[in-house]
C-alpha cells in the first residue's frame, strides 16, 4: 500500500466543526456506545466529517479524537489507513474515482484514464483549474460484470465507454447529476441483449404456484 500522508499545511484549515444537522447526528450516534467506548464511533464520524467537507483535514482528525477521548495519532492512523478517506481537498463537483483492477482494465478503462488525464489534471488528486474536479485510480469497485465503471462521491456509473465517460462529465459540469447505473441502457447486470432466463410471466403472475415442500408444480 502506498504512503498516505495529510495534505500541505497552506490548504489544511485552521479549524473544524460539524454542521448543525451533523451536530444532531453526531449527539445520536454517540448514544450507542457505553461509557468509556466512544472510540467506535470514530470511523462514521470521520466519514461524516468528510460528506461535509468534502475531505478528512488534520483539523477535523484532531476535532474527532477530542471529542471522543482518543490521542491524535491514533485518528490519523485510521484516517491514513482507510483509502476511502480523502487526505487533501478533491473537485467540488465530482471527484471521480476510476477502477482499474484487471476486469475494468481489460474492458477499457485505460481510456476513462486518458480522460482524466487530458480533461481534469494530468496526476491523481489533483484538482483541475476550476476546482470543480479531481480523479484518482483505485482498486475494485465491485461491479465487475458492469466494467468499466467509476464511482463519483457515493454513486457509481458503469458500462462505460470514452465517449460515455466524457458525457458523464459533461453533465457535471452543466450542474446535473447524471443518473447512476449502467451508462448503456441495460438494467443491472442482467444480459446485455435483455434478460434471456426467468423471464416467463407465469413466474410473477401467480400462475405458478410452487410447493416449497415437496417442490411440486402448479
Amino acid at each position: 500500500m502506498s504512503v498516505r500522508r495529510l495534505a500541505p499545511a497552506e490548504v489544511q484549515p485552521a479549524s473544524f466543526a460539524f454542521s448543525p444537522e451533523n451536530e444532531t447526528w453526531a449527539q445520536m450516534v454517540l448514544t450507542r456506545y457505553p461509557a468509556g467506548k466512544q472510540a467506535s464511533a470514530v470511523i462514521p464520524f470521520l466519514m461524516r466529517a468528510q460528506d461535509q467537507e468534502g475531505w478528512v483535514s488534520k483539523a477535523a482528525i484532531e476535532t474527532i479524537a477530542d471529542r471522543l477521548g482518543m490521542k491524535h495519532i491514533r485518528v490519523l492512523e485510521v484516517a491514513t489507513f482507510y483509502t476511502q478517506f480523502q487526505l487533501g481537498p478533491v473537485g467540488s463537483v465530482a471527484h471521480v474515482q476510476v477502477c482499474g483492477t484487471t476486469p475494468c482494465m481489460l474492458r477499457g478503462s485505460d481510456e476513462i484514464l486518458h480522460v482524466c488525464k487530458n480533461r481534469i489534471a494530468p496526476h491523481a488528486h489533483e484538482l483541475s483549474a476550476d476546482g470543480k474536479f479531481s480523479w484518482e485510480e483505485v482498486e475494485c469497485l465491485g461491479a465487475c460484470v458492469n466494467a468499466p465503471m467509476v464511482a463519483v462521491f457515493s454513486d457509481t456509473y458503469e458500462d462505460l465507454t470514452k465517449e460515455s465517460f466524457e458525457a458523464l462529465l459533461d453533465g457535471f459540469e452543466r450542474g446535473e447529476t447524471p443518473k447512476p447505473g449502467p451508462q448503456n441502457g441495460r438494467t443491472g447486470c442482467e444480459a446485455e441483449g435483455g434478460a434471456t432466463t426467468l423471464n416467463d410471466p407465469g413466474l410473477y403472475d401467480g400462475t405458478y404456484r410452487v410447493n416449497i415442500v415437496t417442490g411440486g408444480g402448479k
